[in-house]
């Protein structure tokens, strides 16, 4: 399993070999380092804790650098994630070179807070008529109860706080690496602003990606020659 912490620089576009164009994501992944491996028989489950971005002793609280210059770090780490994998140990580096183009990853992140919004921004609420004596009512809710049950419902579609929620995408494409740089070009839109922290994990490797096309192609030629065949039957008749 492979996977890497990263943050989102923003969003570009590159082109193909066939000189299209391709809109991408680009991410600061990397380099993360093993922290911490645990185990069934003292953590109770098997999991690989991972540090990213190097930070400054002084920034540091005092358990925190217990807990690295405990598993023999001598840097420490602003951000601490775990994964489920067992092919790793305590100060192994992970950086993008794990990777390869044409990989497919889900990436997990915090999507942009947009504050207090109201129904029709929330919830795509179709609003009041702008015409015919409306006023003052154009984005408001309307009734959210009767006179029974007295009460409104939980889960009622209201005007609240809206963003800031863990997404998750899936099916997303490595289109380029920059080793030099420890950067991800990802095809499509990520969650989050400028310098939210993402989780990327692959989730098809690249030999089960060229498996998958292969198979594709062989069920597209046999289509397209049983689709002639039925052809030059019809003439024939």
């Amino acid at each position: 399993m492979k996977f890497i912490l990263g943050k989102k620089i923003g969003m570009t576009q590159i082109f193909d070999n066939s000189n299209n164009v391709v809109p991408v994501t680009l991410i600061k992944a990397g380099p993360c380092f093993v922290v911490q491996i645990k185990d069934k028989e003292k953590d109770g489950y098997e999991a690989v804790q991972i540090g990213f971005e190097e930070i400054k002793d002084k920034k540091v609280k005092k358990p925190q650098k217990g807990h690295f210059k405990k598993y023999g770090l001598e840097k420490n780490y602003r951000y601490l994630k775990e994964f489920s994998s067992k092919d790793f140990k305590s100060g192994d580096e992970i950086n993008v070179s794990l990777f390869n183009n044409g990989e497919i990853v889900r990436v997990s992140g915090i999507s942009k807070g947009k504050g207090f919004q109201g129904v029709v921004k929330r919830h795509g609420f179709k609003g009041a008529p702008a015409s015919h004596g409306t006023k003052h009512n154009l984005r408001a809710p309307g009734s959210i109860g009767s006179a029974f049950p007295e009460r409104v419902f939980k889960g009622k579609r209201m005007a609240g706080r809206m963003g800031s929620d863990r997404i998750t995408v899936s099916g997303l494409e490595i289109v380029n690496i920059d080793e030099k740089d420890n950067l991800l070009a990802i095809k499509g839109a990520i969650p989050g602003k400028e310098g939210t922290l993402l989780e990327i994990i692959v989730t098809k490797e690249i030999e089960k990606v060229k498996e998958e096309k292969q198979e594709n192609l062989i069920a597209d030629l046999e289509k397209q020659e049983a689709e002639a065949k039925d052809k030059k039957e019809e003439i024939k008749k």
